[in-house]
């Protein structure tokens, strides 16, 4: 209900329910699971479930982040930098899923494994898990909450509860995947990482935590820029084919070409996250780039992702209900997609 400012005499802001105090944020703590996991397909129909504990990793961790960046005014490149700095936690301290032998491959060898790290796959969760699991799920809140996607969603109380809950609850599946799960149920794939590895991800995430939060505010990062933006089909196409691109390191850390040299792939994929972050700092610069034009960007984006989950599920021998699964839950998200794409189209925006 709005009601009437005795000081200056004009309405005041619109007093929100605790529903919708809280709904943006629930939103993101269960979409940014079912994006990176449930849509791709590493999080199965038949083991649906398991999207809770993800929530507590993936979707805690980009809430965190989210009113973190939003609270110091920053920019989409805070978001990023924070991204990586989450999935180093997930990969390299918590699940440890770069750090161990990858499951289902021979442990003495693994593609691209050297000094107890699995390259190509660390660099391909880097880049899927900051995009895909922060960046994108937070974009597709903001855009079905737009009266609330400037400020952020937590209280300061919330904020400090969350970050505890977060790591609590790392802690414990650090316990239960590292020296429960994967010992009881891959024995040959259960290894021990070196606690300078651990020490040197843990420095990594402290760097890019501390220049994400001092990374330049959204204001600041405004610049004239020269031609105009490109139309929102080529935007869209262009993430597609980047983001099918990306998806072949996962496929060559599984072993999808063992006698290539790893260096090609890890300088092709630094080369190819370099390219298409200036891309689209350059496009979104350009005048003429409007929300249709992010959301073609993160539609190209997920249907790469979901393109690729197929491939995915038939390496993992999937049954065909998870195929079935899956492919109802894409066509969920892609009318979705269109939907905001109406929006767009029609100005309500």
């Amino acid at each position: 209900m709005t009601t009437a400012n005795p000081v200056i005499g004009v309405p005041a802001p619109p007093t929100l329910t605790r529903r919708q105090r809280v709904a943006p944020a629930v939103t993101l703590l269960l979409l940014s699971p079912i994006v990176v996991n449930v849509l791709f397909g590493a999080i199965r129909i038949t083991f649906i479930l398991a999207v809770l504990p993800a929530a507590a990793a993936w979707g805690l961790g980009t809430l965190i982040i989210r009113d973190l960046v939003r609270r110091r005014h920053r920019g989409w490149a805070a978001i990023l930098l924070l991204g990586v700095a989450l999935a180093i936690a997930e990969e390299c301290v918590f699940l440890q899923t770069s750090l161990l032998p990858l499951i289902g491959v021979d442990p003495n060898h693994v593609y691209g494994r050297a000094f107890g790290v699995n390259w190509p796959y660390l660099l391909w969760a880097l880049g899927y898990e900051s995009v895909w699991a922060v960046a994108l799920p937070i974009l597709l809140v903001e855009w079905m909450y737009p009266e609330r996607r400037n400020g952020p969603w937590m209280g300061s109380k919330g904020l400090v509860i969350a970050s505890v809950v977060f790591v609590v609850a790392g802690l414990v599946r650090w316990y239960g995947w590292t020296q429960v799960f994967v010992p009881q149920n891959f024995p040959q794939w259960a290894h021990r990482p070196s606690p300078f590895t651990i020490v040197f991800a843990l420095v990594a995430i402290g760097m890019l935590v501390v220049g994400g939060l001092k990374a330049p505010s959204s204001s600041e990062t405004v610049r004239p820029a020269t031609g105009a933006a490109p139309p929102p089909w080529l935007v869209a196409i262009a993430a597609l084919g980047v983001g099918l691109a990306w998806s072949v390191l996962l496929f060559l850390a599984y072993g999808a070409a063992p006698t290539l040299p790893v260096g090609i792939p890890l300088l092709a994929g630094i080369g190819l996250a370099v390219v298409a972050i200036l891309l689209v700092d350059r496009w979104a610069h350009r005048p003429g780039w409007q929300e249709l034009h992010s959301l073609a960007l993160a539609s190209g984006a997920l249907l790469a992702s979901m393109s690729a989950g197929f491939l995915v599920l038939k390496g993992g021998g999937a049954p065909p209900v998870d195929f079935v699964g899956k492919a109802i839950l894409n066509g969920i998200a892609i009318l979705g997609l269109i939907h905001l794409g109406m929006r767009f189209r029609g100005g309500s925006d």
